[in-house]
């Protein structure tokens, strides 16, 4: 599997004290923050974790809809006295919480989801899904019919703005006139104030709805009955929104978690930042919908070709801000940390950084 290895470090002796002889790690510890049977994010990485177990025949622990605060630390600990010794953090407001606990217990690996933090024993992993959501945004604006976008967010943090930005400059490659207007929820499951965001859209004139919570059944089932297109995120739900879906970025994170424990288990695991991305195949763009024409379809996977290719990247400049200041220069491409710690919004972009 191709992946990139991005400032990885070693602390001494660091491998001995997670390996120890070298054997396999028996039990794996995994924690979300929201139900596994959500159809979004934590669904995504709780097939995940079925795949570990499928391929390596390990024992998993799963915890579900553990908050993002001390709470957390007190679910690792739990998992580290009943002999986990491998536990993957898979919220994005884990990893300092992470990094405490790892302090004190420092035979233990963790493999945090996101985040441009490490320390001796807790590395980050993430599939970077703005070129998916770039081709989605493309679908939205080849599709949509009034020009406006709508875009239904849990938090203001850096994943998401990357998401809203990569929609709408693929949106705009083709109509540029295309505006996304962001609804923030304030927690990555509300499914009440998912409807009622959809709602306000439609009976504003937006006509194609993305979003990125955990939530995302409730997303898709209202667009349907009010009658506009949705985008997906995280897990493919097309068979759950009927001619309402256009199509979605969702995730394979099995595979690199496979490796990351394989490298832990051999010793040659180092606490840095693995990423993946479409050409790896951790981050795949689903299949198109119904409503979605042929020609539409392939300039898309032509588009596509020219991302696995390299000879596009989203994130290349000239791109300008809400307030007309220039982001990237002309020329310039983002670097990870960059991406990773985004925070603005392209012009076109209605909604607020915070």
């Amino acid at each position: 599997m191709r992946r990139h290895l991005i400032g990885a470090f070693l602390a001494s002796g660091l491998v001995a004290a997670l390996t120890g002889t070298g054997a396999a790690a028996e039990k794996i510890g995994f924690i979300y923050v929201g139900p596994a049977a959500d159809y979004g994010y934590n669904m995504s990485m709780d097939l995940g974790r079925l795949h570990v177990e499928k391929e390596l025949g390990v024992e998993t622990t799963a915890f579900e809809a553990i908050p993002e605060t001390a709470e957390v630390e007190r679910v690792m600990e739990r998992l580290i006295n009943s002999g986990h010794e491998i536990i993957f953090a898979t919220s994005y407001g884990y990893l300092d919480h992470a990094i405490k606990v790892g302090e004190k217990y420092p035979e233990v690996a963790f493999l945090h989801a996101g985040g441009m933090k490490t320390s001796a024993n807790v590395g980050t992993y993430w599939a970077d899904s703005d070129a998916g959501m770039y081709l989605a945004g493309v679908v939205a604006g080849s599709v949509s019919k009034t020009g406006k976008l709508g875009f239904v967010g849990a938090f203001q943090i850096p994943q998401l703005f990357r998401s809203i930005n990569a929609f709408t400059l693929g949106a705009q490659s083709v109509n540029p006139d295309a505006t996304t207007t962001v609804v923030w929820t304030g927690g990555w499951w509300e499914p009440q104030r998912e409807a009622e965001a959809v709602n306000a859209f439609a009976d504003q004139g937006v006509d194609v709805i993305a979003e990125q919570v955990d939530s995302p059944i409730t997303i898709a089932e209202t667009a349907l009955k009010r009658d506009v297109w949705v985008i997906g995120k995280d897990v493919d739900i097309s068979d759950r929104a009927g001619k309402a879906w256009l199509t979605g970025v969702s995730w394979d994170w099995g595979p690199m978690m496979v490796e990351m424990v394989r490298e832990i288990d051999a010793g040659t695991w180092t606490p840095g930042h693995v990423r993946g991305d479409l050409a790896s195949g951790n981050a795949v763009l689903d299949p198109f919908g119904p409503d979605v024409p042929e020609a539409v379809q392939d300039s898309v996977m032509k588009l596509k070709e020219a991302v696995l290719a390299g000879e596009k990247a989203v994130f290349t400049g000239p791109i300008v801000k809400q307030d007309g200041t220039v982001a990237v220069p002309e020329g310039e491409t983002m670097t990870l940390e960059q991406i990773e710690s985004m925070d603005f919004l392209v012009k076109g972009v209605v909604g607020s950084t915070g």
